[in-house]
């Protein structure tokens, strides 16, 4: 029986989504029994993209190398699954996007007292894009498998509905709050605490107890294993449809409204600490044009106001 041949490709991540290919453990049999896999720069030193049925491309376009990769992949292969958050809606590599590259090549190799540097790199190097985007502001994708990295389920499910001719399960409404199993219940916390601070309770909400938590607003490709062991989300699989399709929905907006039904803290304090701490809160999907373009998203605005109460209050 014949198999079906896959390439892999690396671009601007952690490497998060390759490992999570190892982590199907004995179920990776299955799927190995079907495909030859060509490319996989984390197993195979290939050079060239042979040409395959199916593409996992991972990682935002970051450098001009990966322009240059993704458009090779879609050359070469039939279909193509952005594979993780960073490919699907540009990752945490999207904090970039708050800054130039100047900026960022200054502050890295000539600015940083850590380095013994004095010029960027060029040729060592591929230069940066002007901005960091998804994979589909490239090339084409025919499925998104959001997640970081998407868990072992869902990968495996993906990889075998096309191996099998069937439709993988989309992304659906579901939030990360879907399969946690805290209660949510009203409160007298007053203040936000950080996730440093304290023990959570582990049985009531986060939000309830005054942790930020984007679960409700973070679409479930993982399972929830965060909250589940006493970790508020992160939002690390991305907004959810809601969020990202419709104008009047934002993540500060959404979760303030929550939490301050759910205790004593003001709404317009909640949403002025997630604007606060944007870089964080927004990390995995800023640089999708679908949360990026939205004229309620102020990033600039809000790192510069961080930055002048930083050095006020330092300077006093």
């Amino acid at each position: 029986m014949s198999t079906v041949p896959i390439n892999l490709e690396w671009l601007s991540d952690c490497s998060g989504c390759h490992i999570a290919i190892v982590d199907l453990h004995e179920k990776i049999l299955s799927v190995l029994d079907s495909v030859t896999i060509q490319r996989c720069p984390v197993l195979t030193d290939v050079k060239d993209y042979p040409k395959a049925k199916v593409g996992l491309v991972s990682g935002a376009i970051r450098t001009e190398h990966d322009r240059h990769a993704a458009m090779e992949m879609r050359k070469s292969c039939d279909l193509i699954i952005a594979w993780g958050s960073c490919a699907v809606y540009g990752g945490i590599a999207g904090a970039g996007n708050v800054h130039s590259c100047q900026e960022i090549m200054d502050t890295v190799y000539t600015g940083n007292k850590t380095t013994a540097t004095t010029t960027p790199p060029t040729r060592e190097v591929s230069a940066l894009e002007p901005s960091v985007s998804p994979l589909d502001s490239v090339i084409d994708v025919d499925l998104y498998l959001p997640g970081c990295a998407p868990h072992p389920a869902f990968v495996f499910d993906a990889l075998l509905a096309l191996l099998e001719g069937r439709s993988p399960r989309i992304a659906n409404r579901e939030t990360v709050c879907a399969r946690c199993r805290r209660t949510m219940e009203k409160t007298e916390v007053d203040r936000i605490r950080k996730n440093s601070e304290g023990v959570p309770d582990p049985d009531r909400c986060f939000l309830s107890q005054g942790y930020l938590c984007m679960g409700s607003v973070t679409l479930d490709r993982c399972m929830s294993p965060c909250p589940l062991n006493g970790i508020p989300c992160s939002g690390c699989a991305g907004a959810t449809m809601q969020v990202l399709a419709e104008p009047n929905r934002d993540i500060r907006t959404e979760i303030a409204e929550r939490m301050s039904r759910l205790t004593s803290i003001p709404r317009d304090s909640i949403v002025r600490e997630i604007e606060r701490t944007a870089k964080t809160h927004y990390s995995y999907t800023m640089a999708t044009p679908m949360i990026g373009e939205k004229p309620t998203f102020l990033i600039r605005k809000w790192t510069d106001e961080e930055r002048d109460d930083y050095e006020q209050d330092h300077n006093h």
